[in-house]
């Protein structure tokens, strides 16, 4: 019986949770005993995908321009053939147009996955976001942006799968922390051990809402706690001297710091006594709520997008308004304030569900159904 073959596609396997995402189905590809693929421009994450068990082509599918999409197609048809591919999945625009061409030349199955909510203005944005609705199966990571597919595309109900993005348990779980890389990183970020941290994971970009947290700080009646915005500012220098300007301003300079990124978040989220997620815009999924969830921390995030998927407000963590620094801060204060049991009961909560609901390993059975239905019919 011929091995299945299945070609993921995706602008580059550099740090994010769409490479993070594609991994770990090239993983649970390979433990089922078929041939992972995996189709960019490359990046920092192949060694990752090699280990999972997925092989890499590289192609510069994170170009956007015509003409190199019209090539991309080309040689992605050429390894269709070659590598005698069943289907082909794609996670973003610009390659899924090559991918699509390709899948069409060949007649081979054509998976998407939304990831996001597109802009659609201008007008050809629609036509352009369009070609992540030409799956025999597209894959929404939330309710959320499947109810975006529904509002705004026409796609049939029954080619529509919503499969939330998953956590990686062995990764983030409580019992396998050690403690010595959260003492070598809670020196590096010099945390103080009599204040609690209030922890802020994130780029450092207007959306994800760090001058809303900074804002809701400085309206506590007290200063007992210390906070780090950590994310790369890639991009958005100004407003990272924004938010520095603003810590300055209202006092705060002891309270709060920006630190750069991790590789270590396990370790940062064991060190927090609170996790927030701000984002004045809709997250399509939201890792980190999920993710410090699942390592038992107290989360209060957005309520709206993804969050309101995730989070069961007041059992497994909190729901806030948007852009609401008031809402937020009077949170922040009644959870630093919470009782320990009430505390520990709500981790509690929150750690059973992520496992029950948001595991990568449901998330692969998942996609790995998605493909069976499509592999039953070549």
């Amino acid at each position: 019986m011929k091995q299945s073959v299945i070609l993921q596609v995706l602008p580059q396997m550099r740090t994010g949770g769409v490479e993070r995402g594609t991994i770990e189905i090239a993983g649970a590809i390979a433990r089922a005993g078929m041939r992972a693929l995996v189709a960019s421009a490359g990046g920092s994450m192949q060694p990752n995908l090699a280990y999972s068990g997925g092989e890499h082509i590289t192609l510069p599918l994170a170009a956007k321009n015509p003409f190199t999409i019209l090539s991309n197609a080309s040689a992605l048809e050429k390894v269709i053939r070659d590598y005698k591919v069943d289907i082909v999945h794609a996670r973003s625009r610009a390659p899924a147009w090559s991918a699509w061409l390709a899948a069409q030349r060949t007649n081979t199955a054509f998976v998407t996955t939304f990831h996001g909510v597109y802009g659609l203005t201008p007008a050809f944005k629609k036509y352009y976001n369009a070609v992540m609705t030409k799956g025999d199966r597209v894959i929404a990571i939330s309710n959320f942006v499947a109810q975006h597919i529904k509002e705004n595309y026409k796609v049939h109900p029954s080619k529509l799968r919503i499969i939330h993005r998953g956590v990686d348990l062995d990764l983030f779980s409580p019992e396998r922390i050690k403690q010595q890389p959260m003492v070598e990183l809670a020196a590096k970020w010099r945390v103080p051990d009599h204040l609690p941290l209030i922890l802020m994971p994130g780029r450092i970009t207007r959306w994800k809402g760090q001058h809303v947290l900074v804002n809701a700080l400085a309206k506590l009646p007290h200063r007992n706690f210390f906070c780090l915005l950590v994310g790369d500012d890639l991009g958005h220098p100004d407003y990272r001297k924004e938010i520095e300007k603003s810590i300055s301003r209202l006092g705060l300079e002891g309270n709060i710091r920006v630190a750069d990124n991790t590789a270590a978040m396990a370790e940062a989220y064991t060190l927090a006594e609170i996790v927030v997620a701000p984002s004045i815009e809709p997250e399509a999924f939201g890792r980190v709520p999920v993710e410090a969830q699942a390592m038992g921390r107290t989360v209060i995030a957005t309520n709206h997008g993804g969050a309101c998927e995730t989070i069961i407000d007041g059992q497994t963590g909190w729901l806030v308004k948007p852009g609401d620094a008031g809402d937020l801060a009077r949170v922040i204060d009644g959870v630093l304030h919470m009782p320990k049991e009430d505390k520990d009961n709500l981790r509690a909560n929150a750690i059973e569900h992520v496992r029950n609901n948001f595991s990568a390993r449901v998330m692969c059975e998942k996609t790995l159904q998605v493909y069976e239905e499509l592999i039953s019919k070549i």
